[in-house]
């Protein structure tokens, strides 16, 4: 039987820090403490080679129990759909108008950070509501 491994989500993009503490408050998860030797991030980047310098950033949830992100720089931008992508799962539990009104207010919250509403799936025979949006960098994830 296999073994249980860990897993990292990785996003590419243009502004790794800046995309990574997006999704620091969209989820709660935190920046982790630097390497032993570095007092910040900051002093982390100053010791890359000037063309690495930005080129990654990371944030992890405080719990351990989900996992790690991680961002890194590419030189082309997005152009397709994403054929993977997160669900942010807000609504758990809920249905009908009570759904509606938990992603509504947590899509207000997401709107205020740079995110973008897509549209919103409605209820179906199989599925409830969701809300397709996208990140600051175009990325798209669903509230459900």
């Amino acid at each position: 039987m296999a073994s249980v491994r860990q897993v990292q989500v990785t996003f590419d993009c243009a502004e790794p820090e800046r995309v990574a503490r997006f999704w620091c408050e969209v989820l709660g998860y935190v920046v982790p403490p630097p390497p032993a030797g570095f007092a910040t991030w900051g002093d982390v980047d100053s010791a890359l080679p000037p063309e690495r310098r930005g080129s990654w950033f990371a944030c992890v949830d405080p719990s351990g129990a989900a996992p790690r992100l991680y961002f890194q720089r590419v030189p082309e931008g997005k152009v397709v759909k994403n054929r993977v992508h997160l669900d942010v799962r807000v609504g758990t539990g809920l249905v009908g108008e009570e759904r509606l009104a938990t992603l509504e207010a947590e899509c207000a919250r997401l709107v205020a950070l740079g995110a973008v509403r897509v549209r919103l799936l409605p209820a179906d025979d199989e599925n409830e509501s969701c809300m397709v949006m996208q990140d600051i960098e175009g990325n798209e994830f669903c509230l459900g």
